[in-house]
């Protein structure tokens, strides 16, 4: 089974660095990325953190496609829920006119920042719509195709590109997979943040067997992952580092996973329920080429996906470069019988 990669950046800003770097480090990996000729290059969405720097996709996707000049560039992903479904189609819709069959805007559920974030960015947002609604929302503004039963029928989310964006639905659990099989809808399993395989091989069968065929569409489902490559198993783990998951698990059922248990503990500071905390190892796929190529065909094998959405978080900046070329590399090196 041939495997194609991608790439998520959340331009990570390091300890002794300025947002400035973190934004020129994103840059770099990008041009990167399309000289590896990788597929896609997303961008992340997060508020409130003194840890990353993209707080505004929309705005760094228009610079990192002038950036670059093949390579498809998007977001990873807009979290909807702020949001009117109407201005996100109209800035992917710029977005699109300046760079045609370029971009993508792949759509979240989370927060992306904590509860002050999340009331700042909703105040003055008026009655709130389920997210499923939104994204049927947004699917048909930037299809140009709202229906007639809508009370805005015939409002246009201008410019009208000649290759709209092309829409995914995050997730990270089988009810999301659930929803972009609804809707019939790309679909990405966000394991670096579910962290459990046995629960995205679940979500991706659900994805395909519940997918809605109508109007001819088929299931597209990618998994986005997180992975570090370098020259032995030992470097290997020592970038991956302690790295650790925070789940939060609040009394209304819901839950979040975050980075680090300093964020869950700030986040949990400025929420009005009550909660547990669960801490888990991250679910990351690292050692040598050869050893993260088994593991990634692995899984293609197990999910019959054959696209993998990447993300590296190490630090220095150039052991994150080096792990992208050793993982293009390992790769091109996939044995014949492996890529049929």
């Amino acid at each position: 089974m041939a495997i194609t990669i991608s790439v998520l950046d959340q331009s990570p800003i390091y300890p002794g660095e300025m947002p400035e770097e973190a934004f020129q480090h994103t840059i770099e990996l990008a041009q990167l990325s399309e000289r590896l000729g990788f597929r896609r290059f997303w961008v992340s969405e997060h508020h409130d953190s003194e840890q990353v720097a993209g707080s505004s996709p929309e705005v760094l996707i228009s610079h990192l496609l002038a950036k670059t000049e093949r390579i498809r560039i998007g977001s990873g992903g807009i979290m909807l829920q702020h949001y009117s479904p109407y201005k996100v189609a109209e800035n992917f819709n710029v977005l699109a006119s300046l760079a045609p069959g370029r971009v993508d805007l792949g759509v979240g559920r989370a927060p992306g920042g904590l509860p002050r974030s999340t009331q700042a960015l909703q105040q003055g947002g008026g009655e709130a719509s389920s997210l499923t609604d939104k994204i049927v929302e947004l699917d048909q503004y930037v299809h140009n195709r709202l229906e007639a039963d809508h009370p805005l029928t015939g409002l246009k989310a201008g410019p009208l590109p000649a290759t709209p964006p092309q829409l995914y639905v995050l997730g990270a659990s089988v009810a999301s997979a659930g929803i972009a099989a609804e809707l019939g809808l790309p679909y990405v399993f966000s394991l670096f943040i579910g962290g459990d395989q046995a629960v995205a091989l679940d979500a991706v069968r659900t994805y395909r067997s519940a997918f809605n065929t109508s109007g001819g569409k088929e299931p597209l489902v990618i998994i986005a992952l997180a992975v570090i490559v370098a020259d032995t198993e030992e470097e290997a783990g020592e970038l991956a580092g302690a790295q650790k998951l925070i789940r939060i698990r609040f009394a209304s059922g819901k839950t979040l996973t975050l980075g680090s248990r300093e964020q869950a503990e700030k986040f949990t500071r400025q929420s009005e329920e009550s909660y547990t905390l669960e801490e888990r190892e991250p679910e990351i796929t690292k050692g040598t080429k050869e050893s993260v190529r088994e593991q990634l065909l692995a899984l293609a094998e197990a999910s019959g996906v054959e696209e993998f959405i990447v993300t590296t978080n190490v630090q220095p900046f150039g052991k994150r470069q080096r792990s992208f070329e050793l993982l293009s590399e390992a790769l091109a090196e996939v044995p014949a019988e492996a890529s049929r």
